[in-house]
């Protein structure tokens, strides 16, 4: 946990209409918490295979930017002009669920969005929320596709 006095919530954002469900509920509890918000969208370089054509593939530079971008629109699909106060965005190059877990170092909170409905039985989540609920360094809350969320708390390991 931090040893500040302000929370830290930690969002993932991947672009798609379960992370703006989840970037909602999560300034909403910033906003009763009076926590800063950090929103972190990882991204991967994406890889050819040694065997497939050689097509243009665009530099880790222009990828940056597109995941950028993309984020930029979840913002504005999730908030419109009225971001919420104390939010920090960040780009990092990374597979999601390691970077996510790391940022949870120094967070309060980790929340990420599912298009799995948590109460169904038989529908599994996604390999980015199974790592991050064994990974993570504190509690998690998983929004579901209808804005339902389920918190997770995890067990911290001391050395």
């Amino acid at each position: 946990m931090p040893t500040s006095a302000r929370q830290v919530i930690v969002v993932g954002a991947s672009g798609s209409r379960a992370s703006q469900r989840a970037l909602r509920w999560a300034a909403d509890e910033a906003g009763r918490r009076n926590a800063r918000l950090v929103i972190v969208r990882a991204w991967q370089p994406a890889e050819a295979a040694f065997y497939a054509a050689h097509a243009e593939q665009p530099d880790a530079a222009h990828q940056r930017q597109a995941a950028t971008r993309e984020l930029a629109s979840t913002l504005r699909a999730a908030f419109g002009e009225n971001l919420p106060p104390r939010l920090v965005t960040e780009v990092t190059e990374g597979m999601p669920e390691r970077v996510l877990a790391d940022r949870t170092a120094d967070a309060d909170l980790l929340v990420l969005g599912s298009t799995s409905s948590p109460t169904v039985v038989g529908r599994s989540v996604g390999p980015v929320i199974r790592s991050c609920l064994s990974r993570a360094h504190c509690p998690v809350v998983v929004i579901g596709p209808q804005g339902q969320h389920e918190h997770h708390a995890v067990a911290l390991q001391t050395a």
